[in-house]
């Protein structure tokens, strides 16, 4: 659409689009706070453009009243008369148009370039006004006139009578017998068979309790029989000792040995009454329960004194917090003096940018014209580099693509060259690695034969330890066996002898008596 327009259009007045199209998009804070207050009050149903608005502010002396009127006469009557009237109110301009542009401009600046000029040209601006109200006066309406419509009634056809209907009989129902009175009492049958139950079951548990306790008789005089014959087959079974219980038993037999012998050396090496050790210890435990008390007692004071310490230590914190305290009221005071001599400072500085920025606004289409100049420098240069890359780019491919057309042909040479298919063998020799754990399959051959005859004398070794080993634990369970026996036979003897020796110690003492 630009492409159109600027053909439609000549050198100047495409500037004067392009320059009002960016006024409009730089200036457009200060539009949208006019244009918004209109639509708020007025314009609710005249929507109308931030152009007209900036043409007024900021164009008006450039075009002048008779190009802005014929700009203005081209749009909407209604709406310009209504938006110029609500723009070129003086009360307006001179309160709360003036404020708003003020907080995004100085108000200095606000009112010199811009209140200003359109108050000046404010009375030339109501005689166009006038001129649109007369216009909006003549203006002739034409009304059209509708043909009302008139209503008809319907042609409907009147419903036929319908014959009354004949009413149906009401049937009369018989009478009922009433209920009997049998069915809300039992039955005597019932009573005589729960009767019968009973009797049937009190004879059952009689019959029942006869015949457990014949039952339990019987079976305890059979349980007791059963008893006593396995126990006198069980004491004629010999017993059948496996390694590990003969072990067991052997091992059981040489720890008593071994504490009689300790019990014995022990006697002989003199044991006293273990009284004065106890004595001893008593008096130690009395002696360690007084220096606990006094390690207490001495505890108790130093918490007595080190809670003196921290009320003394809490204090001299309280004091020296004070003290902060008083350190940093001043330092704040201080602060805020400074942080007073920085706003005026900074007040100043803004000043001084907001009259560099009123400056800089005067100088906008030069810096515009700058920057399209170096803009299309540096397209240019762009334009060159790319071309240069794309040149550098072309030639690596061509180099790559020689080195690849050389390397395809040195292969094609290979290729062609005959190749020796059979290859003789010889089993004597290394395969040429250069390693120095090389050899041929003849020693490879030679050492694993070694290797299997050694394997061979190894296991036959190794069987031969596992049969000696086999022998020796033998022998060792047959000692143990005749060990055990020997215990058993002594301790049978001892047994034996002791009736006989309180016997013959009652015997004795009978005599003495």
């Amino acid at each position: 659409p630009l492409n159109l327009v600027s053909q439609t259009l000549n050198v100047t007045e495409e500037k004067f689009v392009l320059d009002t199209l960016a006024g409009c998009i730089e200036y457009k804070s200060l539009l949208d706070v006019v244009v918004n207050a209109f639509f708020v009050r007025d314009g609710r149903y005249c929507l109308i453009s931030e152009l007209i608005c900036y043409l007024a502010t900021f164009q008006l002396e450039e075009l002048g009243l008779q190009h802005f009127s014929r700009i203005v006469k081209s749009l909407d009557t209604a709406k310009m008369q209504k938006f110029l009237r609500f723009f070129f109110n003086a009360l307006y301009l001179n309160t709360w148009i003036k404020d708003e542009w003020s907080q995004f401009y100085d108000s200095l600046y606000v009112k010199e370039n811009w209140i200003d000029p359109l108050l000046r040209w404010q009375p030339k601006v109501q005689q166009l006004i006038g001129q649109l109200t007369d216009k909006l006066n003549n203006r002739t309406t034409t009304v059209k006139t509708s043909t009302v419509t008139q209503p008809k009634e319907f042609n409907l056809t009147v419903p036929k009578p319908r014959a009354i209907p004949i009413p149906l009989l009401i049937p009369v129902l018989e009478k009922r017998p009433p209920v009997p009175p049998s069915t809300y009492k039992p039955p005597k049958e019932k009573k005589q068979l729960e009767e019968i139950k009973t009797k049937n079951r009190r004879k059952a548990e009689v019959s029942v309790l006869c015949s457990c306790s014949t039952l339990s008789f019987l079976l305890n005089c059979f349980f007791c029989n059963y008893i006593h014959s396995l126990s006198s087959q069980i004491d004629n079974i010999p017993i059948k000792l496996n390694a590990a219980a003969i072990l067991r038993e052997g091992a059981l037999y040489q720890r008593k040995m071994e504490q009689e012998l300790k019990r014995i050396e022990h006697l002989l090496q003199g044991a006293g009454d273990p009284s004065e050790f106890l004595e001893w210890q008593k008096q130690m435990r009395g002696k360690d329960l007084e220096e606990q008390l006094s390690e207490i007692e001495c505890r108790r004071l130093q918490g007595k004194l080190s809670h003196e310490e921290a009320v003394l230590a809490h204090q001299n914190v309280i004091q020296e917090n004070k003290m902060k305290a008083d350190l940093m009221r001043e330092k704040k005071a201080e602060l805020m003096h400074l942080y007073a001599e920085k706003r005026l400072q900074e007040q100043k500085e803004m000043r001084e940018l907001v009259e560099q920025v009123v400056e800089g606004h005067k100088n906008t289409k030069q810096a515009k014209i700058k920057l399209q100049k170096y803009k299309q420098q540096i397209v240019q240069e762009v334009c060159e580099e790319s071309r240069e890359l794309l040149r550098q780019a072309l030639e690596e491919e061509e180099e790559k693509l020689k080195k690849r057309y050389e390397l395809i042909q040195q292969i094609r040479a290979i290729e062609s060259l005959p190749s020796v298919r059979h290859k003789f063998v010889d089993l004597t020799e290394t395969g040429g690695h250069g390693l120095i754990c090389e050899m041929s399959i003849v020693e490879l051959r030679e050492r694993l034969a070694l290797l299997r005859e050694a394997q061979k004398a190894a296991e036959e070794e190794k069987r031969d330890q596992i049969i000696h080993e086999k022998q020796a634990k033998e022998q060792l369970l047959l000692d143990k066996l005749d060990q055990i026996s020997l215990f058993r036979a002594e301790l049978g003897r001892a047994a034996a002898l002791n009736p006989l020796r309180r016997k013959t110690s009652r015997e004795q003492n009978t005599a003495l008596l």
